[in-house]
């Protein structure tokens, strides 16, 4: 049986090109970067080249870049690492961020910090006046992501710098670029954030690895404490296969960028049309304009959603109803992910929520896949 897979956005494969350079450098390089010794010399040129292109790409700095573990480790670094070097304890962010941002900030929460959590429209967009509305003289953070990983909404983010700037330049603007990276402008000075984070496995690059950006000014405190390396930032070995593969990923989806979205646009909405006029009581969550090509989330009302997941698997189809992130807290039967937080902010309601497909389309998605899912929805639902 084929397998389609439509979870682009939980994770990506890897490119041939990315695995390719991994391996030659692999083959070639196994010294520490931190060594002063030949081998270690090798390593450290390669982590300092990968780290300029990177900055390259986003208009950055190359000691602005940070590289860690993945797009998890970035937001709590970017969280908790601003939290700690300040006084004042406000904080502003979405409803419907991802649980590497709300997590934190609940953390945060308890420890005193007073925490704004804006609503999202129902078509799924954070109001830049809200952000404006919210401001205030204790205000250190406001993290609103830059696509939303659920209904792959585009938010407003360049009108939200400046908004926050025009208020007060010390107030810090991160924003959770995972989802993004593949798809949109990664230009930090166009954007205005001051710390930005990207994943290497949403954008065919490898897992296990991504990078904080950090504006020059932004003082961080670290949250892993070791060696030094990161500039004293993150210490730890860097993994520097990965992080020359995640250079790689990010070179090659900017070169793409444009004719793969136009592709994947096409066959987002030729898929979108499909379902409604097809399948009764379905409903598109999220602003099909202002969202990213490869994402459709769909609610079909009156089924659940992990129903609709088996049967799809069982027709050797691989779609989620979310984030992956939130899966194991639904597992572990935690009442606040009972039903997928994203949807509930969108004020849909729970028949809405506990029904909710994500499609995310990608590098691999054909219109023979989609007509494949489309005739084998027809049949489950």
């Amino acid at each position: 049986m084929k397998r389609i897979y439509l979870d682009y956005a939980a994770a990506t494969p890897v490119r041939e090109e990315v695995k390719k350079a991994m391996e030659e450098f692999s083959a070639k390089v196994y010294g520490n970067a931190s060594g002063i010794y030949q081998e270690g010399l090798v390593a450290k040129k390669a982590l300092e080249i990968s780290r300029k292109k990177i900055a390259k790409i986003i208009s950055a700095k190359s000691h602005e870049i940070i590289f860690v573990s993945g797009g998890t480790e970035s937001n709590n670094l970017a969280i908790f690492g601003v939290a700690n070097e300040v006084k004042k304890r406000h904080i502003i962010t979405a409803a419907f961020e991802h649980r590497s941002v709300l997590e934190p900030i609940r953390e945060l929460e308890k420890r005193g910090f007073d925490v704004t959590y804006l609503k999202i429209s129902r078509d799924g967009f954070v109001d830049p006046e809200d952000v404006e509305k919210s401001l205030r003289p204790d205000t250190v953070l406001v993290s609103i992501m830059y696509v939303n990983n659920e209904i792959g909404t585009i938010q407003p983010i360049r009108e939200i710098s400046k908004i926050i700037k025009n208020f007060n330049k010390d107030i810090l603007f991160h924003t959770d670029s995972c989802q993004a990276a593949g798809y949109l402008d990664m230009n930090i000075e166009k954007s205005g954030v001051d710390l930005m984070t990207v994943s290497g496995a949403k954008i065919y690059g490898p897992k296990g690895v991504g990078f904080l950006y950090k504006r020059e000014k932004v003082k961080l405190f670290p949250q892993i404490f070791g060696g030094g390396q990161e500039f004293g930032y993150r210490s730890g070995t860097e993994p520097i296969a990965q992080i020359v593969g995640l250079a790689k990923a990010l070179e090659i989806s900017v070169e793409e960028r444009d004719s793969e979205a136009e592709r994947l646009k096409k066959l987002r909405d030729y898929f979108a049309v499909s379902v409604i006029k097809n399948i009764k009581n379905a409903e598109i969550n999220g602003d099909l304009e202002k969202r990213i090509p490869s994402n459709l989330s769909v609610s079909f009302l009156g089924h659940e959603s992990e129903a609709l997941i088996i049967a799809l698997d069982e027709k050797g189809i691989a779609v989620s109803s979310g984030s992956a992130c939130d899966l194991p807290r639904r597992q572990a039967g935690s009442q606040l992910s009972q039903f997928p937080h994203v949807i509930m902010a969108l004020g849909k309601g729970e028949n809405a929520a506990k029904s909710v497909i994500r499609f995310s389309l990608g590098a691999n998605t054909t219109r023979e896949d989609i007509n494949h899912v489309l005739e084998a929805l027809s049949e489950i639902v």
